[in-house]
Formats: C-alpha cells, structure tokens, sequence
C-alpha cells in the first residue's frame, strides 16, 4: 500500500472542522432562540407559547434521554474485546455531530411548514435530535467495527436528511402518531444501516465468509455493554414519554415500565429454553431485554391497560431473542447482510410489532374510554372546523381541527406510515452505503488489521493492546453467528499472540 500524503492523513480532522464551521454560519444566519428563552429585554409583543417555556416541561426527561444517547447507546456498543474506544468515543463524535446537524434540518423543514423566517430553538428542539441521533447510533451498531470514521461522519450528515424527511411525511401529511419512535427512530435507524451495511458488502468480507476473529467480546467488555443495557432501560420510560403532554405521558411511562419489566423476565426465561445446555446467552441479555421499550413505543400512550403493555413487551422479548439465534445468522449466510450488533433484532423486528400494535389499537379505539384526551392522542380524528369543533371549542377544549378521521382510516394511514418509512430506510441507506463506499471517504481495508480495530483510529497504549481471547458461537451449521459472539462449538480463539510485557523501571 502507497504511503499517505499529509492531506490524505488529516482528511478526518479538516472534513470534522469543516463541518463545524458549516454549522456555526447556518445557526448564525438561521437559528434564533424561542421567544420564551429570549432576553428579558425583548420588546415583543406576542404573548408567548407555553409549549416553548420548556425547561420545566422538557428538561428533566431531555437529561434522561440525554444520558441515553450518550452513555447508554456508547457502552452498549463497547462489547468488542478491540473496539471499546470507538464504539464509545465515536458515538461521542456522532452525537455531537448530530444533535447541531439536526437541529438545523429539522428545524428548516418545521420552518417551511409553519412560514417562520428562522428556526426558534428550545428544549423541544434539542429532545427531538436527540432523537434523530438514536437513528444515527442505531445504524452505527449495524455497521459497528467495518467502516472509518470519516465514513461514519457522512452516512450521519445523509442519514439525517433523510430522516427528516420521512419524519415530515409521516407526521405532517399522513399525520400519524408514534410518541416513543418505534417507527421514525428505530425501524428507520435499523433498516438504513442494514442497507448501508449490504451496500459495503463486497467490499466487508465479513458479510462473505465467517466473521473476523477480532469479531468477538472478552469477559469485561461485555460487563461494559452491560452497564449500557441498564442504563437505557432505566431510562427508556422517558423516551418514550418525553414529547407527551398530561395524561398521555402518563400512560407512556406506566406502560413502558411493565413492558420493560416483562420483557426481562421473558428473555431470561427464552434465552435458557433455546439453549441446549439451558444456560443464558449474555447477547440476549444485553439486548433483547430492551425490546419492550421499542415494542410498546409506538402505542406508549394509548389506553392499552398494564396488561396489555406486559404482553407487548413479552412479545418483543420472544421476537428479539429468537433473532439473535435464528433470525440474523439466516440473513447474514442468504442475503449478505452483516449486523455487528444485531440492531434488526433489537430495534428492526421489534419496531415493526410496535407498528402493527399501534395499528390493532388504533383500529379498536374505545372513545369513552380515552374521553377528553382522545384528540390529544390522535389529532386527527380531531374534527374539522365544524359544527362539531365550534362546540368543543365552546365547551373550552383547545383541541386543534383534525382531519375528522375515522378510526379505521387512521389505522390505515399508519401502516401507511410504516410502508413509507421502511421503503424510505432502505433506499436512503442504499444510496448512502453507495456513497460512502467512494476512496475519498477512506474507507477501512478489508482484513483484520483495520476490521474491529481501535489502532485505526486511536493511539492505544503505545500501539500495543494486551492480548485478549474473543470467541464467536457457532450455528449448528457451523457458520459462526456474530450476533451471539460468545465460544461454543467454535471454542476459543487467540487474536493476540503478542503480550505486552511490563517495562523496565528506569535505574535512578
């Protein structure tokens, strides 16, 4: 391999900077605080909107998801025995990245759709790309260990994009519902980096043949995704709550805590059945006890009763786990699709129940049950400016007209949404994996010096790592399954066969 020049070296760090100069001229010329988080000083007349007098409202939850985006993604990701800096420190990167990226796109869109002249930033604004970046750190698990980082860096700029505009088509035109994100956060983040990842497939040869042997966890990376996995199901009862307002965030917090507490109990229970020594698989562990965050997240604040929200979770459990032993390694040997971290299991197929969930529960709305805050929960089976609206209006409800939607039309419109989401996924990832394949975005060299490596792009410990032992399990068909990770009939694998010896202390 030529040697690089200066410029092909420090291409990651000119394009970083690049960008973050981008962003400053976009806020500068674009982006004005909410009227409510202006200066005292402000002369302006308009009464302000309580909805963006948002630090009481917003904040506490916003930290919860916060801590989720930025802790609980990265240590979940850190269960590769030689990636734990990237998976961390580069999900650091993104989320950075994105939340200033976001911020921006999504707030052009609400521009153009309210008429405003700039983009009012508030506490809402930063909720929502928080958002945005679990899609982005969802398609990073996907393609975790197989791509550089200035790869990583476009696919968030064009993902985001994307993103965006499926969001908009799906809560502005169709006018859905999906409080938790089920469907515009985590089937879409699944579904684009499963197409980033089969468009990089022949050029990642772990999609091709068994996976790499640095494909592995050791002993305490996986205790390191574990501290990831708990910290995101303590917290996902705000994710899932945070943009609801009265009764509906309430419902969505009872009913993601019960559908979280099942869904543990469930993949203990499932992880052991499916074992034929009976013992538990610490990748299930690790994720599919947070499938019941995902599943009930669509319908989080729909009248669903705790049973209801119990067995969404159970269900989502099942599905997950059975991914991860059956699911993924079928899809990686037939159509090529390498997942480093199972994210299909997890947030794909998980994300999909919740869609056909929402649109069971919407289809067989009790309207005397849900009363006053049927129209909160589905603006659009909110009445047009009629008759029946003046008389809400007159009653003192401050409901906006909907569309006057029947129940059964509403149901339609989100599987609607769940047809337009998955189609926008995968030919937005597509065309990213594409792009991203490009020389000029240094793409990483398909062997194992650079697959799943930390040395590619961090200085670690001299350039010398301590050995490690990874093991990958084996299918019955002997093809190694990287969604399980763990030794089994593959038995033990050395990746490391220089140990690091200590220095000599220095003579005085």
């Amino acid at each position: 391999m030529a040697e690089q020049t200066v410029l092909e070296r420090k291409r990651f760090a000119l394009v970083v900077l690049l960008f973050q100069v981008l962003f400053v001229i976009l806020f500068a010329l674009f982006v004005e605080y909410a009227e409510v988080e202006s200066s005292p000083a402000s002369t302006s007349a308009k009464r302000p909107n309580p909805r963006l007098n948002s630090i009481e409202r917003f904040y506490p939850m916003f930290q919860d998801v916060h801590g989720m985006m930025f802790i609980g993604f990265g240590f979940l990701m850190a269960f590769l025995g030689r990636y734990g800096y990237s998976s961390i420190g580069l999900n650091f990167l993104l989320g950075a990245f994105v939340v200033q990226w976001a911020t921006l796109v999504l707030g052009f869109f609400h521009q153009h759709a309210s008429y405003s002249e700039q983009v009012a930033l508030s506490i809402e604004n930063m909720l929502t790309a928080d958002f945005a970046a679990a899609a982005v750190m969802i398609t990073f698990g996907a393609v975790l260990g197989k791509v550089s980082a200035l790869q990583l860096l476009i696919i968030a700029f064009l993902e985001i994009i994307f993103f965006s505009v499926n969001e908009m088509i799906g809560i502005s035109e169709l006018k859905v519902v999906d409080i938790g994100g089920s469907m515009f956060v985590h089937t879409f983040g699944a579904y684009f980096g499963l197409a980033v990842s089969l468009a990089l497939a022949s050029r990642t040869r772990v999609a091709r043949k068994p996976g790499s042997h640095k494909e592995g966890s050791v002993y305490h990376s996986d205790l390191f995704a574990m501290i990831g996995t708990i910290i995101l199901w303590l917290y996902w009862p705000s994710f899932n709550a945070a943009l609801g307002e009265g009764d509906q965030r309430h419902r969505a917090v009872i009913n993601t805590y019960y559908s979280l507490a099942a869904c543990v109990v469930v993949t203990f229970a499932v992880s052991s059945l499916i074992d034929k020594d009976s013992k538990l698989d610490i990748v299930h562990i690790q994720n599919a006890t947070l499938a019941g965050g995902v599943a009930i997240g669509n319908s989080a604040d729909f009248l669903v009763e705790p049973w209801g929200a119990m067995l969404v979770g159970s269900l989502g459990a099942i599905l997950s786990v059975l991914g991860y032993k059956y699911i993924q390694p079928f899809i990686q040997r037939t159509l090529k699709i390498h997942d480093t971290c199972g994210v299909h299991n997890l947030h794909g197929m998980p994300g999909i129940l919740a869609a056909i969930v929402a649109v069971i529960a919407t289809a067989s709305i009790s309207t005397s049950k849900y009363g006053n805050s049927l129209y909160q929960v589905y603006p659009a089976l909110a009445p047009k400016n009629s008759t029946e609206f003046a008389h809400l209006s007159q009653l003192g409800y401050s409901y906006e007209s909907g569309e006057g939607r029947s129940q059964s039309t509403q149901a339609g419109f989100q599987l609607a949404a769940l047809l337009v989401t998955l189609c926008m996924a995968i030919v937005g990832g597509l065309i990213t994996g594409f792009i991203v394949r490009l020389p000029m975005f240094s793409p990483l060299l398909d062997n194992d010096e650079q697959l799943f490596e930390d040395n590619v792009h961090w200085d670690v410990a001299g350039d010398e790592m301590p050995a490690a032992t990874l093991v990958v399990r084996a299918t019955s068909e002997g093809v190694p399954n990287p969604a399980s990770r763990k030794g089994l009939e593959m038995g033990e694998a050395a990746v490391d066969d220089k140990v690091k010896q200590p220095k000599e202390a220095t003579p005085v």
